[in-house]
Order: structure tokens, then sequence, then C-alpha cells
């Protein structure tokens, strides 16, 4: 048994006592010279492992309370494995506080952050086009198998942040695949009154290889995330010369509830969008155009836009599927006044050249669009699009209206209808390009369904050509632009003219006053005639188009073509033959060549009208009378070729298609008879006057040398 003597107590006592003091002094030392710098190495290897590049801090400060301020100092994250070649670090700040609210973690389980503060942040954001980048926080670099991805709600699980503070942020960005090189300032306001403040981002670089300015002013990052007000946008863009502003509210921005933006964007050329974009669209005239932006889960749609593209007006509605691969797109465009030429980017055309473009064209021998159609940027999206002009303004083609409907599918169009009007007939096309390689393989088809040439020759000025056209043409073959197409191709054309007009008034109309009288001329065709019939058809081989039948009779005579033009070589070798259908006295039939290249003809007469010319001018300088004799022709007859031709072509026609069905010629089963109603005979009584309308007199005819000179002149002409 152990006893206690009066000595042991106080031992005891004191002993105890050296004890709590000795605890006591150290938590006074403890708190005297307490540095939570202790720490830091645990957190720099901590923050390393977790980020998987090295990651330091100089500084740890720690204010304990209900709410615990934790601030580091000198924040530094450096680049990872892949990019340590880089000078500058991934991200680095001169301090961060974070607020931590304990009370509200403690009690409810929820962790709430007041405020995250970043004073003079920095970053260095990088993207390779190996799908390589440097913000990829995994050990292997690739995307984590989770993140934080809204629930079905559209909550998500990120916790409850108050404030983000950014003061003096500096961001560079660097995304390879959309040549994008920018630098960018971020700053915040502070919250203020029921605001939670605001977001500035200005950037300024370089984007698909142009110069780019943005600012965006929105609302505070946090209320988007909060997801429980209208986010405010106003964002503002300059790629080049491509401008663009968006301005409105989006609706509760993480469940893709929609949004209230209009978007405003003009420029010289649509197909510049495309960077902007993702949708291929080809070259253009300048543009403006404004619409309502709206979104959903799964589509954006930027509808009930209005704006002009060139000298036409345009509107309708696009929705896009960004998430299908590749992106899908449903346009429905119209237009009120149309100009085909701001449409002739459709087609390979270039509705807007520059002075090189100009200079190159001069010199190109191509008559044909030849801009090739870009297959990755077609790969790059599908796409179903409805076009309607409701009226057409052209000066050269005053076609009435365009109808069009078309389908892009893994790169292959197809295109259902291009349809024209023109008065109470119809142009109507066809056709599908299926990607063949660097090549498309394709079948078009082009129908002249009762085609009024009164109409097409309006653009002229009292214009007195009329006619009903009618036929086909096919083509099949390999290529990448129209050029291409037609160089490699095969097929035909067959057409018939029935019902025509003056001869005189169509030559002229189109080729030009000038040229037109010298051709008649040439010919050997009275000023005035009627046209009874014209057949052209013309089989396409291999790029080279062929004669099987070109007639063209009249009340006076019979001209037949053949020869050869040939879209490899882009020229020429015709040759038209006139022949009288009755004696005739004081013309000069005969062959007219046709040669060189289709861009620029050397159109002269041929030998027969030269040496009748040049006997006819040696007899009258013997015997003036003597000079009819070379001139006098005996007429070939009417034998009804023109009805044989268009049996000829019914039956074996050089498009494959038969165009009896559209248009008949003289001889044959009557066309529609009001068109018949609009015909005056040559001779026919004036109304109200019971006389008979004199026959207009022989005018603007030429010499063979001013033939000759005329076309000298077109040759030699600057276009």
């Amino acid at each position: 048994m152990t006893t206690t003597t009066p000595d042991t107590l106080p031992r005891a006592r004191h002993l105890g006592l050296k004890i709590c003091g000795g605890i006591a002094l150290a938590i006074l030392l403890l708190i005297l010279f307490w540095s939570w710098d202790w720490f830091v190495p645990l957190v720099n290897s901590r923050a390393t492992a977790l980020l998987h590049r090295k990651t330091t801090i100089a500084h740890l400060h720690v204010h304990l309370g209900r709410v615990t301020t934790i601030k580091v100092d000198d924040l530094k994250i450096e680049q990872p494995k892949t990019f340590e070649k880089e000078k500058d670090q991934f991200a680095q700040a001169k301090s961060l506080s974070v607020s931590v609210d304990v009370w509200s973690y403690l009690w409810h389980r929820t962790l709430r952050l007041p405020l995250i503060a970043l004073e003079q942040p920095t970053a260095d954001i990088i993207a390779l086009k190996n799908n390589l980048n440097n913000y990829t926080f995994t050990e292997d670099g690739k995307p984590p198998s989770t993140s934080a991805q809204p629930d079905a709600t559209g909550k998500t699980n990120l916790p409850d942040i108050g404030e983000l503070r950014i003061t003096d942020g500096t961001l560079h960005v660097k995304y390879d695949p959309l040549q994008a090189d920018m630098q960018v300032s971020v700053q915040t306001t502070p919250p203020e009154g029921a605001s939670r403040g605001t977001l500035r981002l200005d950037a300024k670089g370089r984007y698909a290889q142009q110069p780019i300015t943005a600012r965006f002013i929105g609302g505070a990052l946090l209320s988007f995330v909060a997801d429980k007000d209208p986010y405010p946008v106003d964002l503002s863009v300059q790629n080049g010369p491509t401008n663009a502003t968006l301005k409105g509210d989006v609706v509760h921005p993480m469940s893709f509830a929609g949004a209230h933006l209009k978007l405003h964007f003009a420029g010289p050329d649509m197909s510049l969008l495309y960077p902007l974009t993702g949708v291929p669209i080809p070259r253009t005239p300048a543009y403006t155009i404004t619409g309502n932006l709206d979104y959903s889960r799964n589509h954006i749609l930027f509808k009930d836009f209005e704006g002009r593209m060139g000298t036409s007006d345009i509107g309708g509605t696009l929705e896009v599927d960004p998430h299908q691969k590749p992106m899908a797109l449903q346009a429905n465009l119209r237009s009120k006044q149309v100009n085909l030429v701001d449409l002739g980017g459709f087609i390979g055309a270039k509705p807007t050249k520059t002075a090189a473009e100009k200079k190159q064209d001069a010199n190109s021998k191509t008559v044909l669009p030849d801009t090739p159609i870009n297959i990755p940027r077609l790969n790059a999206i599908n796409a179903h699009v409805t076009y309607h002009g409701a009226h057409i303004e052209n000066k050269q083609l005053p076609l009435d209206n365009i109808d069009t409907e078309f389908f892009i599918n893994n790169g292959e169009i197809d295109l259902k209808r291009l349809n024209f009007a023109v008065g109470n007939g119809t142009l109507a096309s066809s056709a599908t390009l299926k990607p063949d390689g660097s090549l498309f393989d394709t079948t078009a088809r082009i129908d002249f369904a009762r085609i009024d040439l009164a109409r097409i020759m309006q653009a002229t000025a009292n214009s007195k050509a009329r006619g009903i056209i009618g036929g086909h043409m096919t083509l099949r073959a390999k290529g990448n632009s129209i050029a291409s197409l037609m160089a490699a191709g095969n097929g035909g054309l067959t057409l018939v003219l029935d019902q025509g007009g003056d001869i005189t008034a169509i030559l002229p109309d189109i080729m030009g006053l000038q040229l037109g009288n010298a051709i008649l001329t040439a010919l050997g065709l009275p000023s005035h005639t009627d046209i009874k019939c014209f057949i052209a058809d013309m089989p396409l081989k291999n790029g080279i188009v062929s004669t099987n039948t070109l007639l063209l009779e009249t009340g006076e005579a019979r001209t037949l073509g053949r020869g050869t033009i040939n879209f490899k070589t882009n020229t020429l070798d015709y040759s038209l033959t006139t022949r009288a259908q009755n004696p005739t006295i004081a013309s000069l039939p005969g062959a007219f060549n046709i040669t060189g290249p289709i861009k620029s003809p050397t159109v002269l007469p041929g030998a027969e009208i030269l040496g009748r010319a040049a006997a006819a001018a040696g007899l009258g300088f013997v015997f003036p009378p003597l000079a009819l004799l070379p001139t006098i022709q005996l007429g070939v007859g009417d034998d009804s070729r023109c009805s044989r031709a268009v049996q000829a072509v019914n039956q074996n026609p050089a498009a494959g298609i038969a165009p009896g069905s559209l248009s008949h010629a003289a001889g044959t089963r009557r066309s529609v008879s009001s068109t018949h109603a609009s015909r005056r005979p040559q001779g026919s009584t004036k109304k109200g006057t019971g006389k008979t309308a004199a026959p207009k007199q022989h005018e603007g005819r030429m010499t063979p040398e001013e033939v000759r000179a005329a076309w000298n002149a077109k040759l030699h002409a600057k276009h």
C-alpha cells in the first residue's frame, strides 16, 4: 500500500502546473510564430497531382471565422509536358482568394463560396490541329470520363458562388483548328443592387486568317451558372470585313430554355462567314441581314431574318442541329425581288470580282464557271434548302421567278428542282452530284417546256422576236465545276422553235445590232422574214458538241448548220449555209464560217460568198447589168424538210428525250392557239384600214467587205 506524504502533494501539483504552463507556452508560441506557409509544400504537391502539371504558390494565408478566407500569393501553373517548350506559363495570378461559409457547410451540408477573387490572372490556352491541347487536366491528356454535367432538371453540381471577381485579367488563346490567335482582356464589375455585376471581354488578334476585334459585355459569369434570371448579352465582332452584333438575353442558359437575341451581320461576301458559323455558303455580293436568334437543347434557330444581298432582298429561316455529325441545316429562303447575278456563286460564278480576277477572266479562254466545288466544306454539313424568288430582275434574261430545292447529304448534292417561269412556260432543271474522289459523278437534265421567246427577248426594247421553244438537254459527266463537267460531258441538246417571229428581230437582239445585221447579210436573208421552223439536235460526247440537225427555215430561205463546239479547248469550228426557197436575185448565199475561241470567235464569209462577190464586181466593171448573173440562185424548193427533221428528232433525239410533247414545229401538230393570235402574217390587213400593210424595205444591208470589217472589229474589240 502506497502512502502519500505531505511533501508528495506539492511536488505533484508543481509538476501539473509545469505541464499546463508548458502547453500554454507552446500554444502561445505557436500562435505568435504560426505560419500557414508551413503547408505550402503540401499544397504544391497536392495541386500538382490534381492538375497533372507542376503547380506552386509562394504564400498561404488563412483568416478563420464563420466565413473563412483562404488566400494564396504568386500562383503559378506550368504547361503540361507536351507543351513545356512554350515560353509562357499555362496560368498564373498575383493572388487567389476564396471565401468559404463554414457555418453553412456544417449545418446544411451546402458548399457556399461567397467570393472567389483573382488579381492580375493570366492564362495561355492552346489547341493544336491534332486535337492535342493544354487545358485537359488528365494524366494522359484525354478528356475526363465524368465532369460537372446538368442533371435532368438542368441543375449542375457546382458550388453556390456569390461573386467571381477578376481584376486586370489577360487571356491568350491560340486555337489552330480555327486559325485563331487572340489576346483577350478580362474584367468584372462588382454587384450593385439586384445586379450581380457584369463581365467584360475585349479581344484582338486573328481568326480564320483575318484580323478580329470583339467586345462582349454580359451578366456576371455566376449569373449564367445560377440559371435563375435571363442572362444579358451584348456582343460585337469584326472579323476582317465582316461585322456582326448580337444583343438580347438568354433564358435559363443552363437548361436551354431559349433566347431573345437580335443578330445582325454584314459584309462583302457570305462565304467569309464559314469560319464563324461552320455553314458553307458560296460566294455572294455584299449583304446585310438582321433576324432573331433562338436556341434549344438540340437546335439553333435564326428565324424571320430579312436583308439584302447585292441588289436582291433575302429572308427566311435557318435551323441548325450542331449535335449531329456532320451538322444538319434546314433552310427556307425567299426573295421578293432577285437578280440572278447575285446567285451566280451557287453555280461557281463570281458575283463580284477583284481587279486581279477581272484581269484573269479577260485572259482566260474559259466561258463557263470554273470555280471548283469545295468538297471538304460540303462534307461539313448535311442540308435541306428551299428557295423561292417571286420576281426576277435581270436585264439580259428577264425570267419571271425562280423556285429551287436541293439536299446535301454526306457530300452528295441532290438538286430536286431548279425551275424558272418564263411566261406560260418553264425552264426546269434537276441534277445529282455524287462525290468520287476529288470529282463529282454528275447526271443532269434541263427541260424547256413551252418557253416564250418573246418573253426572253424583252431584254431589248421593242423586240419583235417571238416563238415557242421546247426541248431537253441531258448531261452525264465527272468533274468538279461547270466548265470541267462540260469538258468531260456526254449527253445532248434537242430544241425546237415553233411559231417563230421576225428573224431580223432575233439575231440583232442576241448579238448586237451591227453584228446581227452582218450575219443576216452574210447568210443572204432578207431584212424582214418570219421563222417557220428552227431545230437544233446536237449530241455531246466527251466534251465535244457535234451536229445531227441544225435547221433554220424562213419564208425565203433555209439555213443548215454543221460543225463542232469543243468545250475541252473552248473552241468553235462551225459553218452555216443558206439556200433560197425560190430563185432570188442580188443575194450572196453560201457558207458562213465561225471558228476560233468560243469567247471571241472569228466569223467570216466562206469561199462561195467571197467568190460570188468578186465575180460580181468583175462583171460589173465590164458591163453593169451582167453583175446580177452570179447572184442569181435557183431555189431549193419547199420539200417539207422541217417536218421530216422534227420527225427524225423525235425518233432519235440527241438529248435522249423527244421534244414533241413540249413544242411542235411548223408543219406538225399545232401549238397553243393563244400564241397564234399574237402573230400577224406578212402582208396581213391592218385593223380598221382595210389596206394591206406594205412590206418594209430591205435596210441595213452590208457588202461582204463590210461584213468582214464588222467581224474584224468584233474580233479586236476590248471585252
